[in-house]
């Protein structure tokens, strides 16, 4: 028992190392590039951290730039005035061009850069977007493609001045499909719905650490699989309708409201687990309440990526999909982790399966009550965090 103890409490300890500068600092978000070519010229507008790419952070592995070993030369050039910032975009264009990002018919276009504006006065603490714009001369041809390069992350690429525009998701190291510089691309409604379930499931796993202990918070309650049922049952309706009226514009609530209030919910259902060990009446009331606080913070995440105005309900509930299969992946290997390390730590002074079972209960409350200490302390620690600074 107690080497199981030690054993889950030296792994909760990780997650606590890991997770402590992972909350807000520098958060890894999408490329937006709007995309539009007309009488022999080609305009790509770009919403970009520039710091991470002239950091040459790869942004396909990291969820925060501070994980990066280029870290400390990301936060130089954050540091940077916004104007001497804007002069060292176009250190990217040369590996840009050899690519290239963007050719018609199969032929390269030479991008130049047009404008950059960097915004003034962003947090310290938060990615500082950057809107740039690249032009290059484009010959007559019939179709385009936009490639991404290795470590860029994700781009969301937009058409612009056509009807049916194409609009898709490329990660880094890959390349659009050819789409008509006419327009009449648009994805169908299954591929938005396809398309954006690796999206939402990627927002859990691995990015989404605050919803990861929310979730483990409501698993950890009890060994009963109806209280878990009606948990997850009122998170999902809750966030699922904030979910789709934030990404709809109709309710907004500012970052610095929603990111404490979702910490301090991830505290009360960590407490609540210490103090009770069966679902009360309460409970999934509260979480509903919670729920839709963090359908707020999906909308946030969902709002970078430029949901496609054609395809907008399928997209998000491509988006929800994967964000519930995420949920469900999380509890699911929880499950696995325990009940391997119950039985390993059982099975020296336990004959049968059916003597394990019985005491399953038993230690799964210490766990519970173990993983509910720790995860109560990392999500006090991000409430004060998300609030003073």
């Amino acid at each position: 028992m107690r080497r199981f103890s030690l054993l889950l409490l030296g792994k909760l300890t990780l997650i606590l190392a890991l997770s402590s500068t992972a909350a807000r600092a520098h958060e890894v978000v999408p490329t937006i590039a709007d995309l539009t070519v007309s009488e022999g010229n080609a305009e790509l507008s770009l919403q970009i951290n520039l710091e991470a790419f002239l950091a040459g952070v790869d942004l396909d592995t990291v969820e925060d730039t501070n994980e990066a070993p280029q870290a400390a030369d990301y936060d130089a050039l954050r540091a940077l005035p916004e104007d001497a910032l804007a002069a060292r975009a176009v250190e990217l264009l040369d590996g840009w061009n050899a690519l290239p990002v963007l050719s018609i018919d199969g032929t390269p276009l030479v991008l130049e850069s047009l404008s950059v504006t960097v915004p003034e006065g962003v947090d310290p603490e938060l990615p500082r977007i950057a809107d740039w714009t690249l032009v290059a001369e484009a010959a007559d041809g019939n179709t385009l493609t936009v490639a991404w390069p290795d470590g860029g992350g994700d781009l969301v690429v937009r058409q612009q001045g056509v009807e049916e525009p194409f609009t898709g998701l490329i990660s880094g190291g890959t390349s659009s499909p050819e789409f008509a510089v006419s327009g009449g691309n648009a994805q169908t409604g299954w591929q938005a719905f396809a398309s954006y379930i690796p999206v939402g499931f990627d927002h859990i796993l691995p990015q989404g650490l605050d919803h990861i202990l929310f979730v483990l918070g409501l698993f950890f309650l009890s060994t009963r699989l109806r209280p878990l049922i009606w948990q997850v049952s009122a998170f999902t309706l809750a966030h699922t309708l904030t979910l789709a009226l934030g990404a709809l514009g109709l309710v907004n609530l500012p970052g610095s409201i929603v990111e404490p209030l979702i910490a301090a919910s991830i505290v009360y259902v960590a407490i609540e687990n210490i103090f009770f060990h069966k679902l009360n009446t309460w409970r999934p009331i509260v979480v509903f309440g919670f729920g839709l606080l963090h359908g707020l913070g999906f909308a946030s995440v969902l709002g970078e990526f430029g949901l496609p105005e054609d395809q907008f309900i399928p997209a998000l509930l491509g988006f929800n999909v994967g964000v519930e299969v995420g949920q469900i992946t999380v509890i699911a290997m929880a499950f696995v982790l325990i009940w391997i390390a119950v039985f390993g730590a059982r099975r020296a002074r336990l004959e049968g399966a059916e003597d394990m079972v019985s005491e399953y209960p038993v230690m799964f409350r210490a766990v519970s009550i173990t993983g509910s200490v720790l995860i109560a302390i990392i999500a006090t620690y991000w409430v004060i965090e998300r609030t003073l600074l």
